[in-house]
């Protein structure tokens, strides 16, 4: 009885280095395509409700220091045109569109909002793979 315990440890020492490298092959094959986004306060004063809407989703702060710049890491998917809205000081809603992005895109994105309700978009991106 004994041996046979010892064939069957042996059978499940066996699977598992195999299932160990066919998991880091297919993991190294994947490839994620991220954009690092960085949102830049320079309107001379301190934002609320900072929200940037990207196709198919969103994120955001709730309040946004003169000066500071806040940093966020999307992954899109789909297409369509990136937005921009805060609340400045006198709480009139600020909204400003920006450029259109794509699935597969990766790389950079700055965001610099500037003094009355304008922003400038700095894109540093290319589609994954570089295809």
């Amino acid at each position: 009885m004994k041996a046979g315990i010892r064939d069957q440890a042996s059978g499940v020492g066996a699977f598992f280095p195999g299932f160990g490298l066919a998991l880091v092959v297919a993991l190294a094959a994947c490839h994620s395509s991220h954009i690092d986004v960085a949102v830049e306060n320079r309107t001379g004063a301190p934002i609320r409700l900072l929200e940037v809407d990207y196709p198919n989703a969103s994120f955001g702060s709730d309040a946004l220091a003169d000066g500071a710049t806040f940093h966020y890491r999307i992954q899109v998917q789909g297409s369509g045109q990136m937005k921009v809205q805060y609340t400045p000081g006198d709480g009139r809603q600020t909204q400003i569109n920006g450029p259109s992005l794509a699935e597969r895109q990766e790389g950079t994105m700055e965001i610099e909002l500037l003094p009355t309700g304008k922003a400038e978009f700095h894109p540093h991106l290319s589609e994954a793979g570089g295809r």
